[in-house]
């Protein structure tokens, strides 16, 4: 764990032992309103980032395979854009987590054994098979939910995604 403090304009992560004392944060913070808060920190290769947020190398991919998939699959993104940005952030946070985009709309008990096993790793087996996506992020154009879009930009899931 660490502690992720934000505000007046700067950020700044610290480790539980940089926190040991109140004396440690005060001397490098003074006259700092911010607010600190225990975050999980994640430092896989992709510089550090508050657990949960995806690198940038990794949402690119993620969106980019998404992009390319629909249009192999002649499937389409759902028309609420934020279920496919939701979704797509979600892979590209378990490619950095666990190495492979597990599907994010599943609970697993173990996701790395999950991962191991493949069935789940997007595009899951239902999907290759069936054109049955769980997660809506690939939709026949049959499906009520489906829009007509089979592009999604970096900007819009930036947006989509705020407070998620």
């Amino acid at each position: 764990m660490a502690c992720l403090i934000a505000g007046a304009g700067m950020t700044a992560v610290f480790s539980s032992s940089q926190l040991s004392s109140r004396y440690s944060l005060s001397s490098q913070f003074s006259g700092f309103s911010g607010t600190c808060t225990s975050v999980p920190v994640v430092s896989k290769g992709h510089g550090i980032r508050a657990a949960g947020e995806p690198s940038e190398k990794s949402l690119d991919a993620m969106r980019k395979f998404s992009e390319q998939y629909a249009r192999k699959s002649d499937t389409y993104f759902c028309v609420d854009k934020g279920v496919t940005a939701v979704v797509i952030k979600g892979l590209a946070e378990h490619k950095d987590t666990l190495g492979a985009p597990l599907c994010p709309c599943r609970h697993y008990d173990d996701k790395e054994a999950e991962v191991k096993q493949g069935f789940w790793n997007c595009p899951c087996v239902p999907m290759r098979e069936r054109k049955e996506c769980h997660c809506m992020l690939f939709l026949t154009k049959d499906n009520d939910f489906a829009g007509d879009e089979q592009e999604i930009t970096a900007e819009e899931i930036a947006e989509l995604t705020k407070g998620f």
